[in-house]
């Protein structure tokens, strides 16, 4: 609004009365709700570990955030780069996971209803257990109708998600360009931190 146009419209009152008061804070609470409508929220989301039960937040979360309109960004980094390669093979780790095994997605009710208490050492000494438990995570989700993995990666794109890739962990773990999918931007963390800090929402996975 022009300077003009703000002196056309004060009130013809003593600065000081009560009138002033109310017309200033009027405007100003109509030009902060301009500034509020016209924001268009962001969300940065680190994402660190590339493990089957990890991948899911920052993918739903991403996929969330631009369905309602939000401009999110990615920031793949360390273990988080599996979750941009071609093909996904990715397991559920029970190792240091106090919340594993889940319950059983399949059986009679009592069986699925059942918490089954199991020793943190078990899962490393039971062959086969890591595929067992990747498994019946992937059914339960199927059986709730959760998008897989490789269907929220591409909602996510379609949505427009930003999908960033840390060069330099691409570098130390001896990845290539070729290893991930298209529709992935490559920076460094000197880059993405300008990013994060200036996003409403911010979120480590």
């Amino acid at each position: 609004m022009a300077i003009s146009e703000v002196k056309n419209e004060l009130p013809n009152a003593d600065p000081q009365s009560a009138e002033m008061n109310d017309w200033f804070e009027k405007k100003f609470e109509e030009e902060m709700k301009k500034r509020e409508d016209a924001h268009t929220p962001s969300m940065a989301i680190i994402a660190t570990r590339g493990t089957l039960d990890w991948a899911y937040p920052p993918f739903i979360l991403g996929s969330t955030g631009a369905a309602l309109g939000w401009d999110v960004t990615i920031f793949y980094t360390f273990y988080g780069l599996l979750l941009l390669q071609k093909d996904l093979n990715l397991k559920v780790s029970p190792l240091g996971n106090p919340a594993m095994p889940m319950k059983m997605p399949m059986g009679p009710d009592w069986l699925q209803k059942m918490n089954i208490p199991m020793p943190n050492v078990f899962p490393s000494i039971m062959p086969g257990f890591e595929t067992t438990a990747t498994a019946l995570m992937k059914k339960t989700f199927q059986n709730k109708g959760v998008a897989t993995i490789e269907e929220l990666r591409e909602l996510s794109l379609e949505a427009d998600v930003k999908f960033v890739a840390c060069q330099m962990t691409v570098d130390v773990f001896g990845f290539d360009h070729s290893d991930f999918i298209d529709d992935v931007s490559y920076a460094g963390a000197a880059s993405f931190l300008p990013v994060a800090q200036k996003a409403d929402v911010t979120l480590f996975t």
